[in-house]
């Protein structure tokens, strides 16, 4: 299935870029020659050229077709964004998942090509892995080496309002710092801490939420949080078709819309890639100091030897 969008021509990273985008779902068919080990929902530029690559790893119970927005979001900049599916159903332990992760990491050199357009070439030279929440807990295990290891380089991490846990504990089973010998930036929410109801866990509880995982990431790092705005504030902005899309709006406590979420992470990304995929730290830090308007109210940002160039 292929989704297409046009570009509006408008310039900020908070806005859509300038790049038509295909959205494009590939089983793990075993007939298919060069078929992804797991289902993939991927986000690519249609125009002519080589572009940065984004694995994007979803959130606990959550499909990779709820972040389609998202994702033609940051493709309409400039980048292929891939999601793969890791799991429907799956307990505390995250192994699989870090070593399935690592496998689709691994398949991008051998068969990524294959289902893009013609005229488009991921350059895996420049390779950024992400994840939200269960999701960015297991992009920060992978790129430490929990579990298992891609064969392929990433050269920066951002994770999404990520939530930690046992099996791996990646938080406490760490040193002080994480080594990660990469950027990283950390993207939380203000409202993920709190219950939706009295019933309700919060989704992104204190003590291992985005600040923890912030706080063990060396420079350079940055951390940007919505201060009104809620865990699953960034995904469609509808997902009501499926009992596990309604319980995207039931188990967290929520902002007042998606669009203004969706469209800040989006941005963020995109600036935070531009920065170290391709040298230009003008549109992260035009967010970090504030001459660039995010579409959200952020807390005070905070960062670690980051340097416009």
């Amino acid at each position: 299935m292929a989704v297409t969008s046009s570009s509006s021509g408008v310039t900020s990273v908070f806005g859509v870029g300038k790049y038509t985008t295909q959205l494009l779902t590939v089983e793990p068919n075993k007939a298919t020659p060069n078929a992804p080990p797991k289902p993939l929902l991927i986000a690519t530029p249609t125009e002519t050229g080589d572009f940065p690559v984004l694995m994007f790893l979803p959130g606990y119970m959550i499909l990779n077709s709820f972040y389609s927005q998202l994702l033609q979001h940051i493709a309409s900049h400039g980048f292929i964004a891939v999601a793969p599916q890791l799991y429907l159903i799956s307990c505390c332990d995250a192994t699989d998942e870090i070593k399935s992760s690592a496998e689709v990491t691994n398949w991008l050199s051998e068969g990524l090509t294959s289902f893009l357009p013609s005229q488009v070439q991921p350059d895996l030279k420049k390779l950024a892995l992400s994840g939200h929440s269960r999701g960015g807990k297991v992009a920060f295990a992978l790129a430490l080496g929990k579990t298992a290891t891609a064969d392929l380089k990433f050269s920066a991490i951002i994770g999404v309002d990520p939530v930690g846990g046992t099996c791996p504990d990646v938080l406490n089973s760490t040193p002080d710092y994480f080594d990660l010998n990469m950027p990283a930036m950390v993207i939380g929410s203000g409202l993920g801490d709190v219950k939706k109801n009295l019933l309700s866990c919060p989704c992104a509880p204190k003590g291992s939420n985005y600040a923890a995982f912030y706080s063990k990431c060396r420079a350079p790092a940055c951390c940007l949080v919505a201060k009104d705005y809620g865990h699953t504030d960034m995904l469609d902005d509808d997902t009501r078709g499926s009992l596990r899309g309604m319980l995207t709006y039931c188990m967290c406590k929520n902002g007042p819309a998606r669009a203004p979420m969706r469209a800040f992470v989006g941005g963020a990304v995109v600036a935070f890639l531009r920065g170290f995929l391709e040298s230009d730290m003008n549109p992260l830090m035009g967010i970090i100091d504030q001459t660039e308007t995010a579409p959200v109210e952020l807390q005070p940002v905070d960062s670690k030897d980051l340097v416009r160039a």
